[in-house]
């Protein structure tokens, strides 16, 4: 008899975690809570409690919960101070969702006196340590069941199976025939793998994208968008104020409209593989182009370049699970704190998947002064004879190992 008597599941209502409610019911005996998450991946959630519903959950251990606000101001606007990209291109869209998963599972966990948690990520993946490394973190006692690591459920067939030999409903969503790719959607990013992209010299087909037109098919006519930030986040776009999450879900708009935020991604997962899957993150394209942009004239030289070293390591703590770690919570004080000077508006032009920035300026904060930095006569606001001790003075250790080359004959 297993010492487990509630366990809090991380429920979407799909095959796989419709698998694992039933599979928890049988294998462990105890009793489920389900929690699903709404991160705005477009999707109706509601037949997931009726699901939950028919298997025996009851109603007050359903727990289906609208956190695209508190996903976006509290999650993505903090990643997007630090310009974060992963490998060069990954704008994080699955993995920045999984800590606020994972805290609302403890949260759900405390509420309910559960014992444990359990999640539907496969032994494969980087979200089973997302999920996990936050639970811990924020609870450390808490039992963790990944089924994934412990049933003989390892293929779709298997699942399938399972799924109708325990009368467990099944909703296949066709798109021309049938989707084949294993996919994540929140209001960030969505992302495709599996089948067709598994592989990585296969061109992905068109039809799969959903949140973006082609650029080819994008309108001919460029648009121009208006961002307004303060302290680091936007708060307005085209001088509209918005809350986070709605200024995210226009950004999505505006950009799939125009064909932006495309990526085609090898990347190396925490455990070791390399994955291909292709994304779509429209708004956040936008985002970190305009934020980019307003730093620019706002920040530091060296503080800009400070930040831009410690935006690799900040990335890899977000991408491998580490959100909830001292380390990063470090590093998003020194971040937040540099952004406080990081405040006015971008414009912005939108055209056939670019994001091209045609203007910068804050009335409180910019740094640029245009008397010292013009072409034109600057009125002795700046000293070009100052270039020469300062060049001279940064040259002088390779002079003297010039010098000491030349004296021992080398070229």
């Amino acid at each position: 008899m297993s010492d487990v008597k509630k366990v809090v599941l991380a429920y979407s209502g799909g095959l796989d975690t419709s698998v694992i409610l039933k599979w928890l019911q049988d294998t462990y005996q105890c009793e489920v809570v389900t929690f699903t998450a709404d991160l705005g991946q477009g999707e109706e959630l509601e037949p997931a409690r009726a699901k939950a519903l028919q298997f025996g959950i009851k109603p007050e251990n359903i727990f289906i919960d609208d956190l695209r606000e508190e996903f976006v101001r509290d999650f993505v606007f903090p990643m997007f101070r630090c310009n974060t990209v992963y490998e060069g291109e990954y704008l994080l869209g699955t993995s920045i969702a999984r800590p606020l998963i994972a805290k609302r599972l403890i949260d759900i966990t405390n509420q309910t006196g559960a014992d444990a948690i359990s999640h539907g990520a496969t032994g494969k993946g980087n979200d089973q340590v997302r999920f996990e490394l936050g639970a811990y973190a924020l609870k450390p006692g808490v039992k963790v069941i990944a089924p994934w690591r412990e049933w003989d459920l390892l293929s779709r067939e298997k699942l399938l199976a399972y799924a109708e030999k325990h009368g467990i409903p099944v909703e296949m969503k066709h798109k021309q025939g049938g989707s084949p790719y294993s996919m994540d959607a929140n209001l960030l990013h969505i992302s495709y793998e599996g089948r067709h992209l598994e592989n990585p010299a296969a061109e992905a087909e068109e039809s799969m994208w959903r949140w973006t037109v082609s650029p080819e098919a994008a309108p001919d006519q460029a648009e121009y968008l208006d961002i307004e930030y303060e302290k680091g986040d936007i708060v307005a776009l085209n001088g509209q104020r918005m809350s986070p999450a709605t200024v995210l879900s226009t950004l999505n708009q505006l950009g799939g409209k125009h064909g932006i935020g495309r990526l085609d991604l090898v990347e190396n997962r925490y455990v070791g593989m390399k994955s291909r899957g292709c994304y779509e993150t429209p708004g956040g394209t936008i985002m970190l182009r305009a934020h980019r942009a307003i730093e620019s004239i706002c920040l530091d030289r060296e503080v800009a370049h400070l930040k831009d070293d410690l935006m690799p390591r900040y990335a890899s703590l977000v991408y491998n699970g580490y959100w909830w770690s001292p380390e990063r919570i470090a590093l998003q004080t020194l971040i937040d704190h540099t952004q406080g000077c990081v405040n006015g508006s971008v414009r912005l032009k939108l055209y056939k998947g670019n994001v091209i920035v045609v203007g910068r300026d804050s009335k409180t904060d910019s740094l640029f002064d245009s008397t010292i930095a013009t072409f034109e006569d600057d009125a002795g606001a700046y000293d070009q004879k100052d270039a020469a001790g300062f060049i001279k003075l940064n040259a002088l250790r390779m002079r003297i190992a010039a010098n000491l080359r030349a004296k021992k004959g080398q070229a």
